[in-house]
């Protein structure tokens, strides 16, 4: 006669399985609170950021508006303010920032990006590591160093280069009426291109490495070479990336002070004679120029140069970012 055997029922919450689910509504209680943390944290960043910038843009308009409402006898009182008003005091300022950073960004660019596609696809793995921790080195310089570099090395050597040009180009107005020492606004932007290089090129150089594998596999599989490659996968995927890695240096060559104090003569002209000195100033330059010996409405009239700083630095940005929204769609950033 068998006998059967029968193995009583496993409480719930007991056994392997009963276990992990047992382990999993414990840990749920605990996750959910780690999740309302984080994204309180968040969002107080968030907010932070808005708050800060609000803040920055009341005390500038504040502490400028003793200058914006200021009459032009007021104005004039200032021995080194030259114009009627703010607005012509601060408008060479503006033309002569502009300029200095788009012909710094004019030459930095290409060499940035030339430079990051050799170290992500062109260069040895041991080559490109040496050279990817060479370009982040020089992006860790201070601008002085820059600027001593730019005033004592660089103006000596970029002496025959500009005379050469104004010889040979002179009939083109921005080449015309070299005159030396080459202290001039294209130097100065010489100095910024060097600076923001190391930036532009780290930058896009991560972004291209982040290149899908298939891409470049399927474009050099129907038999494009390495530079076709490149210039059909690589360049397109990472082009909202050199897009925001090109603003990140304008936004530095924009605000950059003591190295182009230190390279420039200073002028109050709209002026594209860039081999000329005492043409053109930064507004940031100026602003570190003048404050030692400014007080009452002069401090207010240099905030009010800070001000129009400010705004320019937020349209570059609102720029760029209404760029890359665009391009989004074709590139690497979605």
């Amino acid at each position: 006669m068998a006998v059967t055997t029968t193995t009583p029922p496993t409480p719930a919450g007991t056994g392997p399985r009963g276990d992990e689910a047992a382990a999993a509504v414990r840990a749920a209680p605990t996750g959910r609170l780690a999740g309302r943390v984080f994204a309180g944290l968040s969002t107080g960043a968030g907010v932070l950021i808005l708050v800060t910038l609000a803040a920055v843009t009341v005390f500038l308009v504040a502490r400028a508006w003793p200058a914006l409402t200021a009459s032009s006898e007021e104005l004039e009182a200032i021995s080194w303010f030259e114009g009627g008003s703010v607005a012509q005091y601060v408008g060479p300022l503006i033309f002569g920032t502009l300029l200095a950073s788009v012909l710094a960004l004019a030459m930095a660019v290409p060499v940035s990006i030339g430079i990051a596609l050799f170290i992500s696809h062109y260069a040895p793995r041991r080559l490109a590591q040496g050279l990817g921790y060479l370009v982040d080195l020089l992006a860790a310089i201070p601008s002085v160093v820059y600027g001593l570099w730019g005033a004592l090395w660089l103006i000596g050597r970029l002496d025959p280069l500009f005379a050469w040009l104004s010889s040979t180009l002179g009939f083109i107005p921005l080449f015309a009426d070299y005159q030396a020492p080459a202290k001039n606004i294209l130097s100065a932007s010489v100095v910024l291109a060097v600076m923001i290089l190391p930036i532009i090129t780290a930058v896009s150089r991560e972004v291209f490495l982040q290149t899908p594998r298939l891409h470049e596999e399927a474009s050099l599989a129907l038999g494009a070479t390495r530079w076709e490659m490149v210039r059909q996968a690589v360049l397109p995927f990472g082009r909202s990336g050199v897009i925001s890695a090109s603003m990140l240096g304008l936004g530095r060559a924009l605000g950059e002070t003591m190295a182009v104090l230190m390279v420039i003569s200073p002028g109050f002209l709209y002026s594209f004679h860039l081999l000329q000195p005492g043409q053109n100033q930064t507004i940031a330059a100026n602003i570190a120029s003048k404050f030692p010996e400014a007080s009452g409405l002069s401090v207010s009239v240099l905030i009010a140069t800070g001000l129009a700083l400010f705004v320019i630095t937020f349209a570059v940005n609102f720029a760029a970012r209404w760029i890359i929204a665009r391009r989004a769609e074709f590139s690497g950033a979605n």
